[in-house]
């Protein structure tokens, strides 16, 4: 890998890792079109350690609250009833999902869905979940045209069963074109939270799993000569920052937006790929990794 398409590839991690959009598809769709070798699995866990770190920056103080609260309640009864230390232990119920499968799936995640025609796919169904899931969250909050507004819950209403559910959302994201945020952001408007708690929930549960993923690939990576590592540690830096600048504008987005324009260009671009893929314009397997 040489500089260059490290920088690329950092800035494509970093865009598109919080947007709905899927960070693993643009990846494997950038090195496709570039003529480029599929960056692999390890590459993009690698990365996103990365951009879980624009999380825990731009987090902090929530992070804080919740571990520090997590910790005390370990040791004192009264603190068990606190909303961060019960949020603490909903994001490792929610990690539980994507760590299995993520372990028993690990063949199956870096060979046979990466295949492009398995990346369209998703693009288009996850795209119209998403449409759905906005536009049902529209409706209850502008209330329609002849009931009330619907109170949204927010996270102090997340329990046990939410937080599996998020979890189990959060798993799909394991085939690349679902999108972690993507699954995450619209199963909570599902079960009736507001967009930027959904979306808050989706980034604070997304830090173990990534930071897990990417220490695996690590351990794994380091006794590998396949790892170009300057590279690889420039595109992580270049994630993080492109990265945090994408959380700053995708908060303030979501608190008055809707989502159909990233809906929309879910819908084009798993359309393009098939249309390519079918006319042998692209191979479902280019650029894929020879490792």
């Amino acid at each position: 890998m040489s500089w260059f398409e490290s920088l690329v590839l950092g800035l494509v991690q970093g865009l598109t890792e919080f947007l709905p959009v899927s960070s693993s598809a643009h990846l494997r769709l950038t090195a496709a079109f570039s003529g480029w070798q599929d960056p692999g699995a390890a590459f993009t866990a690698i990365t996103q350690i990365g951009t879980e770190t624009a999380v825990l920056i731009y987090f902090r103080k929530d992070i804080g609250a919740i571990v520090s609260a997590w910790f005390r309640s370990l040791f004192d009864r009264a603190m068990r009833k606190d909303h961060d230390a019960q949020t603490g232990w909903l994001v490792i119920v929610g990690s539980l999902p994507i760590g299995v499968l993520g372990v028993t799936l690990k063949d199956q995640i870096e060979g046979p869905f990466r295949d492009l025609r398995v990346t369209a796919t998703m693009l288009i169904v996850v795209g119209l979940v998403i449409g759905v899931a906005d536009r049902l969250a529209a409706r209850d909050e502008t209330g329609g045209r002849h009931r009330l507004p619907k109170q949204r819950k927010t996270l102090a209403d997340l329990g046990v069963r939410d937080g599996l559910i998020y979890g189990c959302c959060q798993a799909m994201a394991l085939v690349p074109g679902v999108s972690r945020s993507g699954a995450t952001i619209s199963g909570g408007l599902f079960m009736g939270y507001k967009r930027e708690a959904a979306a808050r929930y989706s980034f604070l549960l997304a830090v173990p799993a990534v930071l897990a993923s990417g220490v695996f690939e690590l351990k794994d990576a380091m006794g590998s000569d396949h790892v170009a590592w300057g590279p690889t540690l420039f595109a992580t830096v270049i994630a993080f920052a492109s990265g945090y600048a994408v959380i700053a504008w995708f908060m303030k987005f979501i608190s008055t937006k809707s989502f159909m324009p990233f809906v929309w260009y879910r819908l084009a671009l798993g359309l393009a790929i098939i249309g390519l893929v079918s006319a042998d314009v692209l191979s479902p397997h280019a650029a894929e990794s020879a490792d």
